[in-house]
């Protein structure tokens, strides 16, 4: 009988030592560094780390270096800030394009951020696929998804704001591409952004649903594009009622005086909503603009950079710009 005790007592403390060792420990900052003197070596790998829809906010510390991966952060993530160590030289990269073995584009992804409330800063997300077909580098499925001091780097495709009613904000962020290199359905707003063209094309392809009051609008942009670049249109619809607005952004000439594309369909003409106000630099060009674009007044073009009033479509959220 003692003997019988005692092989239950030694079992019930291995059980009572075991199990806290092979718990998660989960924290509330974690540090990704390729040299090995942080938490994780890859970002795929710090995901395992961040707790399932926690009340909290984990920060995610990213030491410079060129992380190869193809990333995915889950639905199940939240509250999560996701810092490079510098926006230069902390570079998230792949290299996938839709025709390899028939991909198709929304599999093409560098990052694809399914979860919500984030904040990615002061790092690159590139795609660095050959042209051969759509590359997206940054897919957004999330809401309540911010963007400070980033760079997005690509060709066609190179940002899918997806999320029917999903709300994104990019600030000082830098993004090139060629084609229809920021298309999607989402609400999102970009403040003191460069949008660089890399070749004669298309900047935007929204998507905006019907029922969706605005779509991407573009506040104190700089339009800008490579050398020998000389024909580039503000947007085309990917649907028909895209909403699309410039306010206050400077362009230079590349942009061509007609400004928009009907996207070989006259009869997007009637529900497309595209315009612009205070543009300036050469490719302004109000009296040459397309008959069916829109030109808001004063009042209306601050109700559409007015982060309170657009992104409160189903709460009060406020993006965090700092």
């Amino acid at each position: 009988m003692l003997r019988n005790l005692s092989l239950i007592s030694l079992l019930f403390l291995a059980l009572t030592v075991s199990t806290p060792l092979g718990a998660v420990e989960y924290k509330r900052h974690i540090t990704v560094a390729q040299d090995g003197s942080g938490d994780y070596l890859t970002l795929t790998e710090a995901m395992e780390g961040i707790r399932a829809f926690m009340d909290y906010t984990v920060t995610v510390d990213i030491k410079n270096g060129v992380y190869r991966e193809k990333l995915v952060i889950p639905s199940w993530l939240e509250n999560v800030e996701f810092i490079g160590e510098s926006a230069d030289s902390t570079i998230i990269t792949f290299s996938d394009h839709a025709n390899i073995n028939k991909m198709g584009t929304f599999r093409t992804y560098t990052v694809k951020v399914e979860g919500c409330d984030m904040t990615f800063r002061n790092l690159t997300i590139e795609n660095n696929a050959e042209q051969l077909g759509q590359a997206v580098a940054l897919h957004t499925e999330g809401d309540r998804l911010s963007f400070i001091n980033c760079r997005f780097l690509g060709n066609q495709d190179t940002i899918f704001t997806g999320g029917r009613k999903a709300r994104l904000y990019f600030g000082g962020c830098y993004i090139e591409g060629t084609t229809d290199f920021i298309f999607g359905p989402a609400t999102a707003l970009f403040e003191d952004c460069t949008i660089y063209s890399k070749r004669d094309s298309y900047i935007t392809a929204a998507s905006t649903p019907a029922d969706v009051e605005v779509g991407y609008v573009f506040n104190r942009c700089k339009i800008k594009a490579a050398p020998g670049v000389g024909k580039v249109y503000l947007g085309r619809p990917w649907r028909p009622h895209a909403f699309t607005m410039f306010i206050d952004c400077e362009m230079d000439g590349h942009i061509t005086p007609a400004g928009w594309d009907n996207w070989r369909n006259p009869e997007n003409e009637k529900t497309a909503r595209y315009g612009e106000y205070g543009s300036t630099g050469a490719g302004a060009s109000p009296d040459t603009r397309v008959t069916w674009a829109l030109t808001p007044d004063a009042e209306t073009a601050r109700r559409y950079v007015d982060a309170s009033g657009i992104f409160t479509m189903t709460d009060n959220w406020k993006p965090n710009k700092q």
